[in-house]
This record gives C-alpha cells, sequence and structure tokens, in this order.
C-alpha cells in the first residue's frame, strides 16, 4: 500500500487515477511515500524520510525545494502544458480587455445612475473616453514558447495577428506544433523593439529575473501592452508603473495583484486565475497522479524538473528503481554485486540528467535484502527501491 500526502485540495480526477486498493490518499498522513500538491509553499516544511516522489498539479515549481530533492533523491514531478489552454485564453482576454478598455469601461457603467433614458445618454456621451483598437494587423511578441507561448502565438495568428517569438531553447516537440507563421526573434531586445503586445511564458529563475526593466521598456514601441500570466519578479513593477505614468506604455495585463499595481488606471490584474479553469486542473491532477503512480510502480519518469526521463516496460516481476550520482562506474558496480549474490540481468536502462542518474534493471528472480544493502552502501547511491518484491524495500 502506497501513501500520498496531500498538501492541497487535488481534483478528484486525479485522485481517481490511484486506485484505492493500493494507495492511501488523504491530508494526513504519517510517513507518506509522496506527496502530491499545487501552490503549498514547502521550502519551510519539514519533509518526511520516507518520501520518495513529488509531484505538482501545475507548472512551476518555485514552491518546492528542488536542489534540496535533488540532492535527496527525490523527483519532482509537474504538469507541463495541462493548463496551457486555460492560460492561453486568459491571455487573448488580457488582449482583448487592453485593446478595448474594457475594465474601465465597465467601471463608468456600473457608476451611472438615474433612470435608463439619463443613462442612455451618459453612455452616448462617455463612450468616446473608451475609444479602442482591434487585434487584426499588430503584432505579438511571445517570449517562451513552451506549450503555453505556442498556443498562445498560434491563436493569436488565427485572429490575424502577426507573431514573433523568442526562445532560444526551444523544443522539437514545441517546434513542430508552432505555427509556420511565426516568424522568430534574434533576441529579446529585438521581439521587444518591433511588438505592440508582448507575452511572456517563462520561468522566474535568475536569467529571467527583472527581464523587463527601465532600459529594456525604453526599446520598446510607444503604447505597446504587456502580459504577464507567467510569474511575479519576472517583470520589474516600478519601472512599468513609472512608463504607464509617462505614457510610454498603454496597458500592463498581469496575474499578480499588489497595492503598486492594483489600482492603477492603466494596471489590470487578476487574482491568479491562470490555471483556474475546472479543466485545468483536472488535467493537471491526472498527469501528476499518472506520474506518480508510474514513478512509483514501475520506477519509470517523465516530465520530472530535475531527473532524467526514463521508461522502461516491465521485462520479469522483480525491478530494483536506483538512484544515484552520475559519476564513472556505477553500473559497473551495482552489476558486480548483483552477480555475486547470483542474479541475473533479464533487462537494464539507465538514463542521466546533470549529477543525477537513474537505473532501471529486471531481474530474473526476486534480490534478497541484504543485496538491496549491500547497493545502497555503494558511494554515490542515494536511494535503492526493489519493485514487486514481497516486502517493500
Amino acid at each position: 500500500m502506497y501513501k500520498i500526502l496531500t498538501l492541497n485540495n487535488i481534483s478528484v480526477a486525479g485522485l481517481n487515477r490511484l486506485p484505492r486498493e493500493m494507495y492511501e490518499v488523504a491530508s494526513e498522513i504519517t510517513h507518506p511515500d509522496a506527496i502530491m500538491l499545487r501552490s503549498f509553499k514547502m521550502h519551510d516544511m519539514e519533509i518526511p524520510k520516507t518520501v520518495k516522489a513529488i509531484g505538482r498539479a501545475g507548472a512551476g515549481v518555485n514552491n518546492i525545494p528542488v536542489e534540496k530533492m535533488t540532492e535527496l533523491g527525490v523527483p519532482v514531478f509537474n504538469a507541463p502544458g495541462a493548463n496551457s489552454n486555460a492560460v492561453k485564453e486568459l491571455v487573448l482576454a488580457g488582449m482583448l480587455m487592453a485593446s478595448r478598455n474594457i475594465a474601465k469601461a465597465w467601471e463608468f457603467a456600473r457608476s451611472l445612475n438615474g433612470d435608463d433614458d439619463s443613462i442612455n445618454k451618459a453612455v452616448e456621451k462617455g463612450k468616446k473616453q473608451f475609444v479602442g483598437f482591434e487585434l487584426p494587423g499588430r503584432t505579438l511578441g511571445v517570449i517562451g514558447l513552451g506549450a503555453i507561448g505556442v498556443r498562445v502565438a498560434n491563436a493569436a495568428y488565427a485572429l490575424g495577428m502577426k507573431v514573433i517569438g523568442y526562445d532560444p531553447t526551444i523544443t522539437v516537440e514545441s517546434a513542430w506544433k508552432l505555427s509556420h507563421a511565426v516568424q522568430p526573434a534574434l533576441s529579446v531586445d529585438d521581439l521587444l523593439s518591433k511588438s505592440d503586445y508582448i507575452s511572456f511564458h517563462v520561468p522566474l529563475v535568475e536569467s529571467t529575473r527583472e527581464m523587463i526593466n527601465t532600459e529594456r521598456l525604453k526599446l520598446m514601441k510607444r503604447n505597446a501592452v504587456l502580459l504577464n500570466f507567467s510569474r511575479a519578479g519576472i517583470i520589474d513593477d516600478q519601472a512599468v508603473v513609472a512608463a504607464l505614468d509617462d505614457q510610454r506604455l498603454y496597458a500592463y495585463i498581469c496575474d499578480f495583484p499588489s497595492n503598486l499595481l492594483k489600482d492603477h488606471p492603466r494596471c489590470i490584474t487578476l487574482p491568479h486565475l491562470g490555471a483556474s479553469t475546472v479543466e485545468a486542473e483536472e488535467n493537471c491532477a491526472i498527469m501528476v497522479a499518472d506520474q506518480l503512480k508510474a514513478y512509483l510502480e514501475d520506477g519509470n519518469i517523465e516530465n520530472s524538473v530535475n531527473f532524467p526521463s526514463i521508461n522502461l516496460p516491465r521485462n520479469g516481476g522483480y525491478r530494483i528503481a536506483i538512484v544515484n550520482s552520475n559519476v564513472p562506474n556505477m553500473v559497473g558496480q551495482i552489476s558486480t554485486d548483483l552477480a555475486e549474490a547470483g542474479l541475473n540481468i533479464v533487462d537494464m536502462l539507465n538514463r542521466s540528467r546533470d549529477n543525477i542518474a537513474v537505473t532501471l534493471l529486471d531481474m530474473d528472480k526476486q534480490p534478497t535484502a541484504e543485496t538491496i544493502e549491500q547497493i545502497k552502501s555503494i558511494k554515490g547511491v542515494l536511494s535503492v527501491r526493489c519493485l514487486g518484491c514481497n516486502e517493500k524495500q
């Protein structure tokens, strides 16, 4: 029986992927095998030593101590792309709200008083202050062409916009999905200088922190619109407000309200709604539940932010899953210990990523607890599990 600790409410659609005869899932569990969460901040949490994996039902993992988990040999999973349609729709809504001055127009309409005739007269007199502009023919710059950025770029092109994108680390999978009409930018600065709208879809790391600052705002077209549904901190809010006040920037739409932004007349701030749809929450929960299940039961890894991807179909009843430092002769030492124990390797796969390596070995018979302990004692081995054994190792 595997035990899963939930730190946030997780969609039932995801929890249903974990069979009740094999999994105990609850918000209060001691000695959990894995943790599922959404936005809970784990950095100050004492993480049980029994934890073998962590799954976040979302894309960003800033709330998880990933580096610490890597050192402990614990993979951290996320759900890239599961909320991509939800975020795409909100970006499109943000562009429309800014272009048509919808938020200010709505406030104006709600403030009207008097009988209907008086309101109609006030509407006709006041609507000219909310004249906007249309999207077709204008240029959207997309920074970050992952699952979300690709959807945003393709949708904007379908609306008649010109689209340019920048992502020096774009994957082959994303490139295949990106419309051929999306033009590549040479750099962030190149993209900023050509775009009427700029949408960000990058993680918050040191290289992206305050990517948009005072100097880069000077490169942008006058009356450009910034959209940030990625992460707070990617844009220097103080610099943006100064640009809005100087009427160099037309509008700023983001998912991260603050005292500086929430009451500014040219800002539209939303309460972190990017992934807040029933469909997105279900998709994220399903993806993460499936990934945790695959890792706990078979040692296979997909969509880990700190471990290599690895997938070895089960070939035999007993599998040894090993996480170790990525150093020479680890597989040799492991193989020697297995041979000395009289065990034959039926199938094997080894994958590495940065300082971490994962090895899956299917055996012809069940290894003893002594053999597992012998492998655990190898310098550099972080964790060893025997999957399919009578006794949980």
